[in-house]
C-alpha cells in the first residue's frame, strides 16, 4: 500500500502561488489517476485536480485556470501548481489515487489571508 506524504504547504496572501508536492513510498505508474483534494473547515473533502497516467488532466470550475496538476512517475511525486490564490482556497490539502484508494496523507496546510 502506498503512504503519501504532502508538503509545500502555508500562509500566502490573496493573489499568491503555492507549489504543493506529494510524494509517494512506491511507484505511482501503474496509477491510473492521481488526485489532488481539498478539505475546507466545516466542509467535506473535495477533488481538486486530477491527472491521469497519460497526463490527461481535470479541474472544477472553481480551480480551472488557476491551479495546474503534473506527475514525475521517475520520481513518484504529483504536484499541484497554485496561483492566483483566494481565501477560499484555504484548506489542508491530501493526494490520494483517483478515484480514492488506500489511507489518507497527513495533507498540507494552506491558509490565504492577509
Amino acid at each position: 500500500q502506498l503512504q503519501l506524504v504532502e508538503s509545500g504547504g502555508g500562509l500566502v496572501q490573496p493573489g499568491g502561488s503555492l507549489r504543493l508536492s506529494c510524494a509517494a513510498s512506491g511507484s505511482i505508474f501503474s496509477i491510473n489517476a492521481m488526485g489532488w483534494y481539498r478539505q475546507a473547515p466545516g466542509k467535506q473533502r473535495e477533488l481538486v485536480a486530477v491527472i491521469t497516467i497519460g497526463a490527461t488532466t481535470n479541474y472544477p470550475d472553481a480551480v480551472k485556470g488557476r491551479f495546474t496538476i503534473s506527475r514525475d512517475n521517475a520520481k513518484n511525486t504529483v504536484y499541484l501548481q497554485m496561483n492566483s490564490l483566494k481565501p477560499e482556497d484555504t484548506g489542508v490539502y491530501y493526494c490520494n489515487a483517483y478515484p480514492v484508494k488506500g489511507a489518507w496523507g497527513q495533507g498540507t496546510q494552506v491558509t490565504v489571508s492577509t
